[in-house]
């Protein structure tokens, strides 16, 4: 007799995914936001006072440099490496075990505000920091996109809605910071405290996960589908010559390759690529070299970036990710997807022709804040939206025993766009 699938009540399980989408990008964001710490921490012990006005040295010269680098090269390599092998390590493991070193890691940043380290172990040391957790988040995130497309339709989007508010989070802090006066370094000891309080949190969130009766009964299914393609391969295995087409047509059936599996979702997976690549291209190695033309010195020069750059960007991305839990709008199959995502392109000359400073070669045509707030709004509004709305497609596109390798190479194809926005971000922002 057939029973009714559970309902997810109080959308329980549809909260912890969007706490731990959150928990995955919160610790690069807050290391990402935190610009004035590690530039103080990486001033010459010298001069008695350090401002801003003053020059910087060569660690502090080569510290975003270093830090992207440092972030994508391993979020690229364990992203594939967990496409490849996540089916040989239990996904509590990968989950919990990665929450777990990321709040290591942010404890000990938390303690190294109250320590005093020269400027070079401490690059050293934070690079360091920078790898493991990029690594670790790689790892987090393909797990999270494996598991959450073996669930019903609909629940990528908490993920993907977590992740545009952690940096939303990290920004209004980093605002709320400068608004505060505090001492920077108290402001530091806070952010990173928040983050361990934050990744705490989402550690708790997958422990109870596993009690929920919605997520076991699809966890359960799915244990149970890969025991029964096992038991039918088995016996037919047993049945010899008389069933050889049939055997190999079921074992390529449970152990599909990733070649086949990327046939079926090229599209959206090389359009999650390009949308990051244009985006981590743009932002944040252009968009924050942006100056206002209207704050003439003012409180708003101090605001300028950290408001229309950061917030608004997070804000508009995060906005654009939520929006996909009631509009999937345009179809899976619809080529005008990955003909808007081309579109984006036009944001790259958009951002070139405003206010970025220094310049070389290229004119200001959009001069005033509010072009550049305009543009930094639809420009994260659209990468927010039609990127989740290729990461809700993916597993639509395969079988059901196929959707969790899916969901690993979709969150390869992420890691890949970032590192080659990251790459390309060095051309854009020469060229200017």
């Amino acid at each position: 007799m057939a029973t009714e699938d559970p309902k997810d009540r109080f959308k329980a399980v549809w909260l912890i995914l969007f706490m731990l989408g959150l928990g995955t990008l919160l610790p690069w964001n807050f290391f990402m936001t935190a610009t004035m710490y590690f530039n103080h921490r990486l001033a010459d012990p010298a001069p008695a006072n350090t401002t801003i006005g003053e020059s910087r040295n060569a660690l502090q010269a080569k510290f975003n440099n270093a830090m992207t680098l440092c972030a994508m090269i391993p979020l690229l390599i364990f992203a594939c490496l967990n496409s490849i092998v996540h089916k040989r390590i239990p996904q509590k493991i990968r989950i919990l075990g990665s929450l777990v070193f990321i709040l290591v890691v942010f404890c000990v940043t938390a303690i190294l505000v109250k320590l005093s380290i020269n400027p070079l172990p401490f690059f050293v040391i934070t690079m360091i920091k920078i790898v493991i957790i990029n690594a670790f988040g790689a790892i987090l995130q393909g797990s999270l996109f494996g598991m959450a497309a073996a669930l019903p339709d609909g629940y990528t989007t908490p993920i993907m809605s977590g992740q545009g508010l952690a940096g939303t989070f990290a920004a209004f802090s980093m605002i709320c910071a400068i608004a505060s006066g505090s001492d920077l370094m108290d402001c530091a000891f806070g952010y990173f405290i928040t983050a361990c309080v934050v990744i705490s949190l989402a550690i708790l969130s997958y422990i109870i996960l596993p009690k929920l009766e919605f997520y076991q009964y699809y966890h359960e299914k799915r244990q149970n589908n890969r025991a029964l393609q096992e038991e039918k391969k088995i016996k037919l295995l047993k049945n010899g010559d008389t069933s050889g087409e049939m055997s190999t047509s079921e074992e390529v059936q449970q152990k599909p390759s990733l070649l086949s599996i990327f046939k079926k979702i090229w599209v959206m997976a090389l359009s999650v690529c390009f949308a990051f690549t244009i985006t981590i291209g743009m932002f944040p190695a252009v968009a924050v070299d942006v100056k206002s033309t209207i704050a003439k010195g003012g409180l708003w020069e101090k605001y300028f970036i950290p408001v229309s750059g950061f917030l608004l960007f997070n804000l508009g991305d995060w906005l654009g990710r939520s929006l996909t839990a009631v509009c999937l709008w345009p179809g899976k199959d619809s080529k005008l997807l990955p003909a808007l995502l081309i579109a984006r392109l036009i944001f790259v000359p958009l951002f070139m022709l405003c206010n970025v400073q220094p310049r070389y070669s290229m004119p200001v045509y959009f001069s005033h804040d509010a072009w550049f707030t305009v543009f930094i709004i639809l420009f994260a509004f659209s990468n927010g939206y039609l990127a989740s709305l290729c990461m809700c497609f993916c597993p639509k596109l395969v079988d059901a025993h196929e959707a969790e390798t899916a969901g690993a190479i979709m969150a390869f194809f992420m890691s890949l766009g970032l590192a080659l926005g990251a790459s390309i971000s060095f051309l854009f922002r020469g060229v200017i």
